[in-house]
């Protein structure tokens, strides 16, 4: 007879089969011993490195995995600290790796914000504190609504956030005066070589007299932390609420500017102090929730990109500062979908990622962590199989972990779908290989165990032609069952075999 050839493919869903599924997240700690970190990124330069702003004044480096004892940058001789002052960010233009220097924004000894650029040393690891060259200083009527981060955009400008000025209420209604560039998205060109900085031409005020040019969107009260989507360029802006409502704006990326989120208008979808208001030409938030629910200072993030989590990708994951909860939200068609996603615990005061697109979240009271999933992208292959088979044939097939990144201990889940539609689950017991009650493979797969033998037998003369279909998945132990067949995980790593008589 005609020997049927065998295909092992490994099959990584799309996205959307997982859109219905929200992650189930863990913390693995990054580094320890911080003071009051409040920003995390990295320099795109191809190091793997992340930057963590502690606000009293200095920059700290983990790399490899480690936090180096030197700081990057330390200017806490010139910075006000701490409440909503301090150093507040950092921000590393396109191609740093070859221009040596960055930006960062603090509160200096006066209270006022300033956006700064310094240059490197040597081979990069440390800044030098007198290399120092102030590009924009903004006047800070009260202590706190300083927002406080930079970060270049897709477009390569440098957005700043700026809080309304602080004081209860926005007594200065600096949120809908553009003379004034508090309470505002500010856009402006580093790069370009005019000092200190140029304007676009194309930002949505440029032409308004009565306006500042560097606005980008008006109507906010204290963003803190705002981010762009890596893969789309669209834009969160997290905007912490006064005494009721906290909120997240979304911009797309094909916007033009202009926005009015509403502040001090609207708190969220609400007039703000009045029973009812003129909200035309106001922008509503991509979601909001009330202070009665437990949170009560959001912290915004990222939408995760990363290449390990299939779950959390196309999620833009934030916080809140003062209940220690996390939470997703989604873009669907239609608007957005939310979920609480973890009681952390901690004093959440910012979000970051690293090249590759992995999350991480820092807690005010020192330490940084790494958000993970309990379900990954296939870490696993199907390996020693013959390139062809028929009943009476040996076959003899494992499981070999083609990943290096699984750091705990797993459950091994191998299912075999069978031409007459059955599904079999293979144990490891003499005798009894195969169940059609759902259970693992094998339990408890440590992290250095890279390869399991799941198929030592002889084919039948009796086995049924067609095509089989394996099924191979790590999932975290727990007594639950897991359909392998409908399973909507694209962490499977699949085998379509076909036998023949």
């Amino acid at each position: 007879m005609t020997r049927i050839m065998i295909a092992l493919i490994l099959i990584v869903f799309a996205h959307s089969s997982v859109g219905a599924s929200w992650p189930e997240l863990n913390f693995i700690q990054v580094a320890a011993g911080l003071d009051r970190p409040v920003h995390v990124t990295h320099a795109g330069d191809g190091k793997g490195r992340l930057f963590i702003v502690e606000q009293p004044g200095k920059i700290r480096i983990v790399s490899n995995g480690s936090l180096q004892p030197v700081p990057f940058l330390d200017i806490s001789d010139r910075i006000s600290c701490c409440g909503e002052r301090g150093l507040l960010s950092v921000a590393f233009p396109p191609g740093f790796s070859a221009k040596g220097y960055f930006y960062v924004n603090y509160t200096n000894a006066a209270g006022n914000t300033v956006v700064a650029r310094f240059s490197v040393t040597g081979a990069g690891d440390v800044a030098d504190p007198g290399s120092e060259s102030i590009i924009l200083t903004v006047d800070q009527p009260f202590s706190n609504h300083n927002g406080g981060q930079i970060a270049f955009g897709p477009d390569g400008m440098l957005y700043i956030g700026m809080g309304d000025g602080g004081g209860a209420g926005d007594p200065l209604e600096s949120g809908q005066d553009r003379s004034s560039v508090l309470g505002k998205l500010l856009r402006i060109d580093v790069e370009s070589g005019v000092q200190p900085y140029a304007i676009p031409a194309n930002n949505p005020f440029v032409s308004v007299s009565t306006a500042r040019p560097e606005i980008w969107a008006t109507g906010l009260r204290n963003p803190w932390r705002f981010s762009f989507d890596r893969e789309t360029g669209d834009l969160y802006i997290a905007d912490v609420g006064q005494n009721l409502y906290e909120e997240i704006n979304f911009q797309a990326a094909n916007s033009v500017g202009g926005e009015n989120y509403g502040w001090n208008i609207l708190e969220g979808t609400h007039c703000f102090q009045q029973s009812s208001c003129d909200t035309n030409g106001l922008v509503n938030p991509a979601l909001e929730y009330a202070h009665s629910a437990g949170g009560r200072s959001v912290t915004g993030g990222y939408v995760y990109r990363g290449g390990i989590f299939p779950r959390m990708r196309g999620v833009y994951l934030f916080g809140d500062f003062a209940s220690g909860q996390l939470a997703g939200m989604r873009r669907l068609d239609t608007g957005f979908a939310s979920a609480l996603l973890a009681d952390t615990g901690f004093l959440i005061s910012s979000f970051g990622e690293d090249e590759s697109g992995e999350m991480y979240v820092a807690d005010l009271n020192g330490n940084l962590y790494r958000i993970e999933d309990n379900v990954r992208y296939s870490e696993l292959s199907f390996v020693g199989a013959l390139a062809s088979y028929r009943p009476g044939d040996p076959i003899q097939i494992a499981v070999s972990e083609t990943s290096p990144q699984r750091a705990v201990v797993q459950d091994l889940w191998v299912a075999i779908g069978t031409p007459d539609g059955r599904l079999l689950y293979l144990t490891d017991r003499l005798g009894e290989e195969f169940s059609v009650t759902p259970q693992p493979f094998k339990r408890q797969i440590d992290t250095n165990e890279r390869t399991q033998e799941v198929l030592n037998t002889t084919l039948p003369q009796t086995t049924l032609p067609g095509t089989y279909r394996l099924y191979a998945i790590y999932n975290d132990p727990n007594p639950g069952t897991l359909d392998l067949s409908i399973t909507l995980r694209s962490n499977i790593a699949e085998a379509v075999v076909m036998i023949g008589n």
